[in-house]
């Protein structure tokens, strides 16, 4: 049997790591509470903006002489007429820490099926010889991850922020843009081709503080079919909500009823919508990343304190076990020395 020592040295081991986790537990429950209400509050907002993005992807060039703008159409060739970049950018968004469960580890794995399924090699070149697919990390697990697989990120971002704020997200949607459009000649700045021709993320959608589901979404460029399935991903099929899957613009004539009149041009204001309501699409994604991640983190922390109380329960056993032992084997040994003096004499 384990010595007294080591077993009360094992014990205080023990519950020094259950304190620790119970400390982590109470900071990210109270993170969890404010996350949560940041994501479920910002919901309205992103189920408007999807749903203007819906009927506005439904509109043609041609449609009233509206020309849509370059993120909200598909890409055959740039304003310059040069070809397709034929590459395409994943967006992988993760935690900056760890110690959250299964939180990063089923985004990764999510990412692993969407490349299984589609058949892509990631290590694939385009004809001009450059990587076919860029990454875009989002939260220092991430780059961590890529770096692991040998694969370098073309953009990274950490230390995004527990409680997000809008003007956080501008970083991660300008580089978005500018790798879909590229950047034009400038004072001080040189032109810059497009970089990607489309934009895939992976993120949490939080559901419950026990349940977080992971989704593949095309960011760009902004299709109908690509935001119908984003609103069927967000909307809830009950609850909280739920109303807004019945309300939402997925009817193939839908768009044909909504009628805008728009100043000072349609082209103008398009342009501009199309990269606030991305930004607001970004995110939200990130505000139910981070609410995913902490209630993901909340309940690994209560599960390791859990552990850590039964394990100095049973570790506390063992050790009167073998404190009883030695003190049975003292006064055997006390006994067996008195009865043998007494035979002496």
């Amino acid at each position: 049997m384990e010595s007294t020592q080591n077993l009360k040295r094992r014990i205080r081991s023990v519950q020094n790591i259950g304190q620790i986790t119970k400390a982590m537990e109470l900071v990210a429950a109270t993170k969890m509470r404010r996350s949560q209400e940041l994501a479920l509050n910002s919901r309205p907002y992103a189920y408007t903006a999807l749903e203007i993005l819906a009927v506005i992807s439904r509109l043609k060039d041609s449609q009233d002489g509206i020309a849509m703008p370059p993120l909200m159409r598909e890409r055959s060739s740039d304003e310059n007429g040069s070809e397709k970049t034929g590459r395409t950018a994943f967006m992988i968004v993760t935690s900056d820490k760890g110690l959250a469960g299964s939180f990063n580890g089923s985004v990764f794995r999510k990412f692993e099926q969407y490349v299984r399924e589609n058949n892509i090699d990631l290590h694939a070149r385009t004809e001009a010889g450059r990587e076919k697919y860029v990454f875009i990390a989002v939260g220092q697990k991430s780059k961590s991850y890529l770096e692991h697989r040998g694969f370098a990120a073309a953009q990274s971002f950490t230390r995004v922020g527990d409680f997000t704020r809008m003007e956080e997200v501008n970083p991660i949607t300008d580089a978005l843009i500018e790798g879909y459009l590229g950047v034009q000649a400038g004072p001080g700045r040189e032109a810059i081709a497009p970089q990607f021709d489309e934009v895939v993320s992976f993120s949490t959608q939080f559901v419950t503080a026990l349940n977080q589901e992971v989704f593949a979404r095309q960011l760009l460029p902004v299709t109908f079919e690509k935001v119908r399935e984003s609103i069927e991903q967000l909307v809830p099929a009950s609850g909280r909500y739920s109303q807004y899957l019945a309300t939402a613009p997925l009817a193939d004539g839908a768009a044909a009823n909504v009628q805008y009149l728009i100043e000072p041009s349609p082209r103008e204001v398009l342009e501009k919508l199309s990269r606030e309501l991305l930004k607001i699409r970004v995110y939200h994604n990130i505000l139910e990343a981070n609410a995913s991640e902490h209630s993901a983190r909340r309940v690994a922390m209560k599960n390791a304190s859990d552990n850590a109380s039964e394990l100095s329960q049973d570790l506390n056993i063992v050790y009167n076990k073998s404190r009883q032992a030695a003190i049975t084997n003292q006064i055997i040994e006390v006994t067996s020395g008195a009865q043998a003096a007494g035979v002496s004499d």
